[in-house]
C-alpha cells in the first residue's frame, strides 16, 4: 500500500461515539491509516442492535476498527480509559457536554492533562444559543431549510441519506488532520468541535446567498426555476427512466442532432441558451415524445459516445450490479462478527492510482480487543475484568 494513502499510520485514535457522525469520522481516520480503538460499553454500542433502516449504520461506519469494552460508570473503567488516552493522539467523541463533564473527560480537562492530545467533538451545534440542544440529521435538515428545499411547497422532506452525519464525519476528519499537522510545529494538541447544524447550513448556503444578493428566495427543488434547456427525467420506449441534461449550447446542438430534432436547431426563436430555457414549456414535451420512441440501451450508447450528461434512475440495491461499482477496488468485503460478510464502498478518492484501505475492513466483535489492548497497557487480568465491568474471566 502506497504510504501516501496511509498518511495517519502511527496515529492512535480513541473513539467513543455511536450512531453515524462520530463513527464515520473514526472510519475515515482508520482508512487513512490510523489505529482506531472504539470504546464501547460492556453491552456494546447500541447502534450494533438497530434494525430496519438502521441495520446498515454500524457495519458501514465501523469498518477497520478495534473494539474495547469499558464500564465507564466504574472507577476501574475510567482509569483504563485514562491509560488509553495517555498514549493516544486523538480522542473522538459525540457525547453530551454534560455527560463528559460528569465522567471527568470534558475536552478542557483532557487538554490540560494531555497537552499533545487532539480532542475532536462531534456535536449537534457549535457553541452558541443552541449548543445544548439535541440534534439529529433530520432535525437540522428541518431547521436549516434543507427539508424545505427538498420537498414540494408545504411538504418538507429529508434527503434520502444520512448525508449531514457523514459530511460531519468528514469535517471531523479534516479538522483532526489539520490539528495533527499543526502539532508537528507547536507540539500542542487542540480542541476541535464539529456541528451537525452548521454542516447542514453550509449545504444550503447557496440558497442563502442567492437571497442575500437578490432578495429573492429560491423555490424548493421540485419547483425550481431551471437554468438549463434540458435537465429532466424521461421515460424510454421500454419503460425505463433516464435523466438527460443539456446545459450548454453545444450540448443542446449535440442532443438535438442525436435525437433527430433538426427543427429545434433551425428554429429562429431557439438560438441562444436563454431562448432555449424560456421555451422549455414547448420544447420539453418534444423531447419527452422523442425519448419515448427510443429504447434505453440505444440512448445510453448514443449519450456515452457523445458526452451528453445522462443517468439511469436506480435504487441503492442496484449498485451491486453496476459495472463501475464492481470495478477492482470499487467495493470492499467486510466480515461480520456473527458470521457472514457484506460489501460496501470505501473512500471516494485515489492517491497515485490507489484507494486508501485500513489494515482490515472487518468489523470487530464487541470487546474483541479488550484483553490484548489493556494487557499492552500493563493491566493484569483482574484489573481488565474490573475495567470491563465483569468478574475476572467473565464475558462482558
Amino acid at each position: 500500500m502506497n504510504s501516501a494513502t496511509r498518511p495517519l499510520a502511527g496515529v492512535t485514535v480513541i473513539e467513543m461515539s455511536h450512531m453515524i457522525m462520530g463513527p464515520s469520522c473514526g472510519m475515515f481516520l482508520a482508512y487513512l491509516g490510523a489505529d482506531v480503538i472504539k470504546v464501547e460499553p460492556p453491552e456494546g454500542d447500541k447502534t450494533r442492535h438497530l434494525t430496519g433502516m438502521g441495520r446498515g449504520f454500524f457495519p458501514t461506519f465501523n469498518r477497520g476498527k478495534r473494539s474495547v469494552t469499558l464500564d465507564l460508570k466504574a472507577v476501574a473503567g475510567r482509569a483504563a480509559l485514562e491509560k488509553l488516552l495517555q498514549g493516544a493522539d486523538v480522542f473522538l467523541e459525540n457525547f453530551r457536554d454534560s455527560s463528559l463533564q460528569k465522567m471527568g473527560f470534558a475536552p478542557d480537562v483532557l487538554r490540560r492533562k494531555y497537552p499533545r492530545l487532539v480532542v475532536a467533538s462531534c456535536k449537534g451545534f457549535l457553541h452558541g444559543p443552541y449548543e445544548n440542544r439535541t440534534a439529529m440529521d433530520e432535525v437540522v435538515q428541518m431547521m436549516t431549510g434543507m427539508a424545505h428545499m427538498t420537498g414540494p411547497t408545504g411538504r418538507p422532506l429529508r434527503i434520502g441519506s444520512s448525508a449531514n452525519d457523514i459530511m460531519g464525519g468528514l469535517f471531523g476528519t479534516l479538522s483532526v488532520m489539520g490539528a495533527l499537522m499543526a502539532r508537528r510545529d507547536s507540539g500542542e494538541g487542540a480542541k476541535v468541535r464539529v456541528g451537525l447544524f452548521e454542516n447542514c447550513l453550509l449545504l444550503v448556503a447557496q440558497h442563502m446567498v442567492q437571497f442575500d444578493i437578490e432578495g429573492r428566495e429560491a423555490p424548493p427543488m421540485p419547483e425550481r426555476e431551471f437554468s438549463w434547456p434540458v435537465y429532466d427525467i424521461f421515460t424510454t420506449r421500454d419503460q425505463r427512466q433516464i435523466f438527460i441534461g443539456a446545459v450548454t449550447e453545444g450540448q443542446w446542438t449535440v442532443l438535438c442532432g442525436l435525437l433527430g430534432l433538426g427543427e429545434l436547431l433551425t428554429d429562429p426563436t431557439l438560438q441562444s441558451r436563454m431562448d432555449q430555457i424560456d421555451a422549455r414549456d414547448r420544447t420539453i414535451p418534444v423531447f419527452t415524445d422523442t425519448v419515448a420512441a427510443h429504447d434505453f440501451d440505444a440512448l445510453v450508447a448514443m449519450f456515452e459516445d457523445s458526452g451528453i450528461p445522462f443517468a439511469p434512475i436506480r435504487r441503492p440495491a442496484e449498485m451491486y450490479q453496476d459495472p463501475h461499482v464492481l470495478r477492482p477496488g470499487g467495493l470492499q468485503t467486510s466480515a461480520l462478527p456473527e458470521g457472514g460478510s457484506f460489501r460496501a464502498p470505501g473512500l471516494p478518492f485515489e492517491v497515485d492510482g490507489e484507494t486508501p484501505l485500513p489494515d482490515t475492513c472487518d468489523l470487530p466483535a464487541v470487546g474483541a480487543d479488550t484483553v490484548s489492548i489493556l494487557s499492552e497497557l500493563g493491566l493484569d487480568p483482574k484489573e481488565i475484568a474490573a475495567a470491563r465491568g465483569v468478574a475476572e474471566g467473565g464475558v462482558a
